[in-house]
């Protein structure tokens, strides 16, 4: 049975812009972050809750200025008195009072924001959501009170989605912002890019977007989602990069049928141009293939993103996107932009990148 979510439903990276700008308007504003409502973000595993919150974070001291510190909460693994802490006599020994739980020992100076971020509420049992009324809307734990530069934001999954999920109370529900995420490849690929996944997984989602997430769409243990990309990244980037050597522990995190599909693609990899020849500016042959150029380009942005500093490199880069097909040429310039503003105004003063533009930037657009 569908929830009736009744709630904006968005891609993780226009929930956290929409969260971003409000916190920013607010912070540069020298008002107090409790005038915004603690967020619930809802959706599948796998989708990127946690890395949105991390993300946020990161825009956050962009934007303000200021230090940001994330406490991360499994509520899941609480109990309703863990969050009160543990009870212990006075200096006197005729009252009980509650030492504070470590986790909300936070930072109140005016210089840092910080950011409680409650996961798996929803897999929470309801007694210790019970609990949770208090943070969300009175920002208090029993005796102990949040400092004002606490942004307070919970996550969960949906009943609908087959994991641990327990009915959200209305009077728990009724004290949240609520905002569903849904999976969308191109806001997985630009945090992707920015935190270094690995080239080949994020060349192999280019070309199939569709297999980024197949959350619930059997019941088999191990399927992809954007957690499980990670972790395949994680095993490719440290173990071994030849998908051969770790097949079994790729298979078990997205699945053999996926694996089977990603091991046999990532044999393009063998046949593309050095990019040492590339970005030294060498007279390299471009792929024709679609799937050897996605696997060209994810490679190109990954080599990019470890030598941004040699900008003489950088340009020989895009003088050889100037001889590939103009989509292909676009999602190398996109994912160079992501990498920093600061980079992408040294981009703009490339003669190479204006020549681009002069010829194909329509497709920019």
């Amino acid at each position: 049975m569908k929830e009736n979510t009744n709630m904006s439903v968005l891609s993780i990276g226009k929930v956290i812009e929409h969260l971003s700008n409000a916190y920013t308007t607010v912070i540069n504003s020298n008002k107090s972050v409790t005038l915004l409502p603690s967020v619930m973000l809802w959706g599948p595993p796998g989708v990127g809750k946690s890395q949105g919150v991390k993300q946020l974070a990161s825009d956050l001291e962009v934007n303000t200025g200021k230090k940001v510190n994330v406490t991360d909460v499994r509520l899941l693994l609480f109990n309703p008195i863990d969050l009160r802490g543990i009870p212990t006599s006075n200096a006197d020994k005729t009252l009980a009072i509650w030492l504070k739980p470590k986790i909300f020992h936070m930072d109140d100076n005016s210089d840092v924001i910080n950011i409680l971020f409650l996961d798996e509420l929803s897999a929470a049992p309801q007694s210790v959501q019970a609990a949770a009324y208090q943070i969300t809307l009175d920002r208090t734990v029993g005796e102990h009170k949040l400092p004002e530069n606490c942004i307070v934001i919970a996550a969960g999954n949906r009943v609908t989605d087959k994991s641990v999920a327990f009915k959200m109370p209305k009077a728990l529900a009724n004290r949240l912002c609520h905002m569903e995420i849904k999976s969308d490849f191109e806001s997985w690929k630009k945090w992707a890019v920015l935190n270094g996944i690995n080239e080949k997984v994020i060349g192999f989602l280019s070309f199939r977007q569709t297999a980024l997430d197949q959350f619930g769409t059997d019941d088999m243990l191990a399927f992809p989602t954007p957690r499980s990309w990670e972790m395949t990244s994680n095993i490719l980037s440290t173990v071994s990069a030849n998908v051969e050597d770790v097949y079994p522990l790729v298979s078990g995190c997205i699945g053999s049928g996926t694996a089977i599909e990603f091991r046999t693609w990532v044999k393009v990899y063998d046949q593309l141009p050095s990019m040492e020849d590339i970005f030294s500016g060498m007279d390299v042959k471009v792929p024709s293939s679609p799937d050897s150029l996605y696997a060209v380009v994810s490679t190109m942005v990954a080599h990019a993103r470890r030598h941004q500093d040699d900008i003489d490199a950088i340009a020989n880069s895009i003088k050889y996107a100037l001889k590939m097909p103009p989509d292909f040429a676009t999602i190398l310039l996109k994912d160079y932009f992501v990498f920093s503003k600061d980079f992408k105004k040294q981009l703009m003063k490339l003669p190479e990148l204006m020549k681009w533009l002069q010829r194909s930037g329509k497709y920019l657009v």
